[in-house]
């Protein structure tokens, strides 16, 4: 998007023009930084850096946020032509509002300079690593936790070349904070990964006896580095053009790195953290014992009806989520999932109904304000769909019952994944296993149950215990017969 001419640029210089309930709570540049976070992208802008700011400003502290972009350059760039301000415009049906926030004391391009973000994971004054680098990024099979055999993160764990991977940065900098015998230090994981605290410990642990690291500093890790559990919601589309117009209009500057993002917002984290952290209960998030109830209730409830309403809407047309929701017989369908399939599946956080939660989760994602694209939410679905989906399977099928609604989901994907909507557009299969699903399809005899056996024998994706049930097998390919035959509005509709 061009600078209006004569709008000027969100900035330290500008943050007198903006209007009054639109400044940040905190100016850039008088906190120090104290986090350093990996993954610089639109929903750490609208969710962590948003509770720090609003901590500190109640609170107090040096818990300023250095933001480590992994790949792109792009919002580096952004920010740092803004001072590190940026905005956040809460949307919905009754209206928007959009504030500036100061919660970031610095950025770093880890592509351009790896050295420089493996002497912050071992800065003494950094006492929190927050990451949100999606799924993918960790190199963990979904199925096993185990490390994949990707050749980056071997030549990163093993080689003396800079880091380009997550796990070659994370590696480096704890040995290098573990040489310099630094202060403890908590590594939290914002990802939507289930037990995220423990997959990014054992991803750290993999790391290191991959290394070969030396017992002492190893075990300065083991020691002294905590892996706190986390929930993290609030529902961020990408940003777009539209997005920026919007916080133009709202602000009088122009600001090249605003986000948007639902008023709904939720942060729940195991209060672990052996050098200190923010004050975020004053911002509203929740201190735990135990996360996983959490985690397992957001998964299943939320990102599991997420990804179904993508893969029906995408396969029926619809470009957003809130326009999938209206398609006919959808909503009864994913309310159907979450109170006989999901409900069914775990046991919730004391005190919440799973039902209710569903029910407001539905309302949340028909906000007409938040354009979030079925395509975006649809991307990855190799690394999302074993704990969104399959893990409810998994649990609903020891239990000895059936997973009706679940099944649709996994059959959806499938569909998705065969490259063609209802109406015979191409549908983009954006996925690190993309090939191997290719693969899979293109080997196996066109029809329901060919698609369903070629793609089930893939174990990065489908565990045994789901692949080789029969029941399972047979509930997904009679779905997947239905929206192949007769398309997604005529399955919902014959939908028992």
């Amino acid at each position: 998007m061009a600078v209006t001419v004569g709008a000027g640029r969100l900035g330290l210089g500008t943050l007198r023009r903006l209007p009054t309930d639109s400044r940040p709570l905190l100016r850039p540049g008088t906190v120090p930084a104290g986090i350093v976070h990996l993954g610089l992208g639109a929903f750490h802008r609208a969710h962590q850096a948003v509770y720090t700011e609003e901590a500190m400003a109640r609170a107090g502290g040096d818990w300023g946020i250095v933001g480590v972009a992994p790949r792109s350059p792009d919002v580096v760039a952004a920010l740092a032509a803004q001072d590190n301000l940026f905005s956040v415009t809460t949307t919905s049906a009754e209206g928007c509002h959009t504030r500036a926030v100061g919660a970031l004391a610095g950025t770093r391009h880890a592509a351009a300079d790896p050295a420089a973000v493996v002497a912050l994971l071992a800065d003494r004054a950094i006492r929190v690593v927050t990451l949100t680098v999606t799924e993918k990024a960790y190199q963990l099979d979904p199925v096993t936790g185990r490390l994949r055999p990707d050749p980056q993160v071997a030549a990163d764990l093993r080689t003396d070349r800079a880091p380009v991977t997550v796990p070659g940065l994370l590696l480096r900098g704890l040995l290098a904070r573990a040489a310099a015998q630094g202060p403890p230090l908590a590594l939290v994981s914002c990802d939507n990964l289930p037990a995220n605290g423990r997959r990014l410990r054992g991803l750290v642990e993999q790391s290191l006896a991959y290394a070969g690291a030396p017992e002492p500093l190893a075990g300065w890790v083991r020691g002294c580095v905590s892996f706190p559990g986390t929930m993290v919601d609030r529902i961020v589309p990408a940003s777009t053009a539209q997005t920026l117009a919007d916080a133009e209009r709202a602000l009088g500057v122009v600001d090249l790195a605003a986000v948007v993002a639902e008023p709904y917002r939720q942060w729940v984290v195991e209060d672990d953290f052996p050098g200190g952290r923010p004050d975020w209960e004053r911002a509203g998030a929740v201190l735990t014992d135990d996360a996983g109830p959490w985690e397992r209730l957001k998964l299943r409830a939320l990102n599991g009806v997420h990804s179904a309403a993508a893969y029906l809407g995408a396969l029926a047309g619809r470009e957003t989520i809130a326009d999938a929701l209206a398609l006919p017989h959808l909503t009864t369908v994913l309310r159907r999932l979450v109170a006989e399939d999901v409900a069914a599946s775990f046991d919730p956080p004391e005190g919440v109904s799973v039902v209710a939660y569903g029910d407001e989760v539905l309302a949340r994602f028909a906000n007409p304000a938040i354009h979030h694209r079925t395509l975006q939410v649809a991307m990855d679905g190799s690394q999302k769909l074993p704990q969104r989906v399959l893990h409810t399977i998994a649990d609903l099928r020891a239990a000895g019952r059936p997973a009706r609604w679940a099944t649709l989901v996994v059959a959806a994907w499938l569909r998705f994944a065969q490259g063609h909507a209802d109406d015979g557009s191409l549908l983009p299969l954006a996925d690190p296993l993309a090939g191997e699903i290719r693969a899979a399809l293109a080997a196996a005899p066109r029809t329901p149950a060919g698609t369903v056996d070629a793609v089930f024998a893939l174990r990065e994706v489908f565990p045994a215990e789901v692949a080789e049930d029969d029941e399972i097998r047979a509930d997904v390919t009679g779905w997947l017969a239905a929206l192949e035959h007769h398309g997604v509005a005529a399955t919902l509709a014959g939908a028992r």
